[in-house]
């Protein structure tokens, strides 16, 4: 499952809209539903009012009435192993267990993988999944 997370998260980065920062990111989460669901960063002028990969991939996956992450794959163009920055790890804790797997990825495919509790210990905790 983890390449086709990368895939996912690679053709999602794609579509990422950068003008800014020029620095394409993409995500793709496997929900417990066994879809996968994908995002890119979403930059706007009046910085830093975008939105990262994993947050666009969240949404989508929230909005298709899932509520729980089992899998996330990271990718950005300009940095292999780039892991979510701290608001993404958060949210992404929300809707994850402390053993989800996180894969980064670099252009060829996942390089590492850590635990949800491994790239944030210590995270609040839901009392849904905490």
């Amino acid at each position: 499952m983890e390449n086709e997370l990368f895939e996912a998260a690679r053709g999602a980065m794609a579509k990422a809209h950068a003008p800014y920062s020029k620095f394409p990111v993409g995500a793709a989460i496997l929900a417990e539903d066994g879809k996968i669901y994908t995002g890119a960063n979403i930059e706007n002028l009046s910085f830093p009012e975008g939105w990262c990969a994993e947050t666009t991939a969240i949404s989508h996956m929230v909005m298709a009435g899932q509520s729980k992450i089992v899998e996330v794959a990271v990718i950005a163009e300009k940095l292999a192993l780039c892991p979510p920055c701290g608001g993404c790890r958060q949210r992404l804790a929300e809707f994850s267990g402390a053993s989800t797997r996180i894969f980064l990825c670099d252009e060829t495919g996942v390089k590492k993988t850590l635990s949800m509790s491994d790239l944030l210990p210590h995270s609040f905790e839901t009392e849904v999944f905490g």
